[in-house]
């Protein structure tokens, strides 16, 4: 099916809202488990590294599953496709508040992460879908204060719950919340308000992913996204324990912190109009990994604790410029099948993010904290000014 040239001005304010917390939930839950680290480790009585395995096995998973949620969402309907999603979300964030063994815990939030990664791909997929390319990355910037409340809930709820509830009632509240968004987005579907773009495409997935992967643009976008995963959320992950074991930090104050970078990153969505009409997409790049070295560099240099209010939210406000950016050139890469296309984005910056917390646990058990976040600062730089060289805007048709 071709593209229209002329999709719809906009995502209407409901289904804005519908999606938004949905964002909220999927990012949530996948961001919880950072606080939860240091805590998991200690009940279980294992390294910190293997205990990270809470985090690896749900970014796995999310994003592997792209691969089956790309052509149903394409098929079936994308927000159909999110709110059966959500349900069985929920389902998995509750039985992993019953996990007696950290094995049985990796396991269910595989399980966990195999629903909740069809969440944000098609929700952006479906404003490709109806919204023109020159509103696209404005819109995506405001659907985004879903998923960026999401990681400021899930890591400041997670480490002030995991104090006086434990890790466990943590995944019961997010458990809840997931359930009670998939009864609304039903109630919005059924009401016939929601109306889905379906596109046809080859039953032979595999061919369908040779297509993709056969674009120049394609390669750059998802292999750019992949780095940008694998550098920033791997060195991210281990924030929560370096507080904790540098500093001390109570898993309260610890999650209020981490709190700062979902704040940052409202900053950038409340500015994003007037940020991108300032610097483009080229700019955005340059100036978000730029910055983001900046930050990873003062952290690992072992300042004050107070400073990582400020080191936090700057890294949100850096991160979400240059991750906005591909977001938006990720919608239009494959406009064909943009459901596809949007899950092999999210399939390579989440599979990205599993590799990286694996090789960012194995060199913190053996170089500490520190050579660890300052280096990937410095390759945080490097992408941001090979994509300043190398990303040509998008075609529009």
């Amino acid at each position: 099916m071709p593209f229209e040239d002329k999709p719809p001005s906009g995502l209407p304010l409901r289904q804005m809202i519908a999606l938004g917390a949905a964002a909220f939930c999927s990012a949530a839950t996948l961001r919880v488990a950072d606080p939860l680290i240091p805590q998991v480790s200690e009940e279980f009585a294992v390294p910190v590294g293997d205990a990270a395995i809470i985090a690896t096995a749900f970014t796995l998973a999310y994003g592997l599953f792209q691969i089956v949620y790309g052509t149903f969402g394409d098929r079936a309907g994308k927000i159909t496709v999110i709110a059966a999603a959500s349900f069985l979300s929920g389902l998995g964030a509750l039985a992993s508040a019953l996990a007696g063994s950290l094995s049985l815990l990796g396991a269910l939030r595989f399980v966990g992460g195999c629903t909740a990664g069809a969440i944000i791909p098609l929700a952006i997929a479906h404003v490709g879908d109806v919204t023109a390319y020159e509103h696209r990355q404005v819109v995506i910037a405001r659907f985004l204060s879903g998923q960026v409340l999401g990681i400021v809930m899930g890591q400041a709820i997670g480490g002030v719950l995991a104090e006086h509830i434990g890790w466990r009632g943590v995944f019961v509240v997010f458990g809840i919340l997931f359930l009670a968004v998939a009864a609304a987005l039903a109630a919005e579907l059924a009401s016939g308000r929601i109306v889905q773009i379906r596109h046809s495409a080859s039953a032979n997935i595999a061919h369908q992913y040779r297509e993709l992967i056969s674009s120049g643009r394609v390669r750059l976008v998802v292999g750019a996204v992949f780095i940008e995963g694998f550098l920033f959320f791997g060195t991210f992950t281990f924030v929560a324990a370096y507080l904790r074991n540098i500093y001390a930090l109570s898993l309260d104050a610890i999650g209020l912190l981490l709190a700062f970078f979902g704040l940052g990153a409202l900053a950038y969505i409340v500015m994003a109009r007037r940020v991108i009409r300032l610097l483009g997409e080229h700019g955005m790049v340059l100036a978000g990994g730029s910055v983001l070295a900046v930050a990873f560099l003062a952290m690992s240099a072992q300042p004050p604790a107070w400073s990582f209010v400020v080191l936090l939210f700057t890294c949100g406000t850096a991160f979400y410029m240059m991750h906005n950016t591909l977001q938006t050139n990720g919608t239009q890469m494959a406009p064909q099948a943009r459901a596809l296309g949007m899950s092999l984005f999210a399939t390579c910056l989440f599979v990205g993010q599993a590799a990286g917390i694996g090789a960012a646990g194995w060199l913190v058990e053996r170089a500490g904290y520190r050579p660890v976040i300052a280096g990937a600062g410095v390759l945080i730089a490097v992408l941001g000014l090979f994509l300043w060289r190398r990303l040509a805007p998008a075609k529009t048709a």
